[in-house]
């Protein structure tokens, strides 16, 4: 999986560990790293990363799909 891109949709899917930015931390840019529960973003495509839920409950975008 390593090398897919987040901001594709295809490339995600529950059960995925990824590495996500939370709104709060946009600007810093810090990730968050956990398992893929529901994926938010309806598009395919999304520039800034698809939107997920992990199963922490943490909402942000994928930067990195481990």
């Amino acid at each position: 999986m390593e090398g897919l891109s987040g901001t594709e949709r295809k490339n995600i899917r529950a059960g995925l560990s990824v590495g996500i930015v939370l709104k709060k931390d946009q600007r810093s840019g810090t990730l968050t790293y956990g398992i893929v529960k529901d994926i938010l973003t309806k598009a395919q495509v999304h520039t800034h990363g698809i939107k997920v839920r992990l199963e922490t409950g943490d909402v942000g975008r994928v930067k990195i799909i481990q």
